[in-house]
């Protein structure tokens, strides 16, 4: 490294969070840590930068010094404003056979399963009729639904309700066209909180004990089992059913053990499984059911 002027510490009045570097930043021995042009993306870094880097001496003054600016919003707070959006329903590329989900919003145990037919803006919506055990329940002109579905990492909610049932030349229903439809994207890695029996298989030893699984994501779940096996680092298998898009699925899943820990008052241990090597299948029924579980839950 060549000779380098004077060096200077940076006045705090001089940055910000936000902001780019006006001007390259060294540590106390010369050698440089950020160029100019850099952004200070949080305040934990803004502080680094106050106690141990300095300028040049030279370029002190080359930029004025001035009150510290309010930090912006935080960064979470933006990707939860992208996340969570309120859009038209003639935005998003519904495909005919889409599948909706439909809850009463008087009984919410009444779910049904449908598949979008069409929809004219303005009007209506047409799903297939819903069913129940094979048979069609009676919906009556003015039943109000909560409408979600999800495509993706997107969920999209909305309320609507039965305008007409049509039983010629097929069984139909008309719903009400939403005004607004609101739209989520579903984070990689966002847990739904569930209560599933699961049967898991740990260890060359191949113990196998049942599990009651509290959260689950696309990439591992946590549970709880009533005794201690296995270690961490050990692979197993865990086998559990779910349902996905209205049809009832058994998953089976190779994970990998990465926490054990005691429950506090209780005779039983609480275990984090990272799954490993899914198929495509398993690993499109298990979106499908975290996506699900996320939307109904919101």
């Amino acid at each position: 490294m060549g000779d380098i002027p004077a060096l200077t510490a940076i006045k705090p009045t001089d940055i910000s969070v936000g902001k780019a570097l006006p001007w390259p930043v060294y540590d106390m021995h010369g050698n440089l840590m950020f160029e100019a042009g850099m952004i200070i993306e949080n305040q934990h870094q803004l502080e680094r930068l106050v106690i141990n880097a300095y300028c040049m001496d030279s370029l002190w003054n080359s930029v004025p010094s001035r009150q510290p600016e309010p930090p912006p919003p935080q960064v979470e707070e933006k990707e939860d404003d992208k996340r969570d959006q309120m859009i038209e329903l003639d935005s998003v590329r519904w495909s005919v056979g889409e599948k909706l989900f439909l809850q009463m919003a008087d009984n919410a145990a009444m779910r049904f399963t449908v598949k979008m037919i069409g929809f004219l803006k303005g009007k209506s919506i047409v799903v297939s009729a819903p069913m129940i055990d094979g048979g069609a329940p009676r919906i009556r002109d003015g039943q109000t639904f909560i409408v979600r579905a999800f495509t993706g990492k997107t969920a999209y909610a909305f309320s609507a309700s039965a305008l007409k049932s049509v039983f010629f030349p097929y069984s139909y229903l008309h719903l009400s066209y939403p005004d607004k439809v609101r739209s989520t994207v579903i984070r990689h890695g966002s847990r739904a909180t569930v209560k599933i029996i699961a049967s898991v298989t740990i260890g060359n030893s191949e113990q196998t004990t049942a599990a009651v699984l509290n959260d689950l994501s696309t990439g591992g779940a946590s549970g709880v089992i009533k005794k201690n096996i296995g270690e961490r680092g050990d692979s197993g298998v865990i086998k559990f059913k779910v349902r996905a898009a209205g049809n009832d699925e058994i998953l089976t899943l190779s994970f990998i053990l990465r926490s054990i820990e005691a429950i506090e008052n209780e005779d039983s241990y609480r275990y984090g499984f990272q799954f490993n090597d899914l198929d495509a299948q398993s690993r499109l029924v298990l979106s499908a059911f975290v996506h699900q579980t996320l939307v109904e839950a919101d």
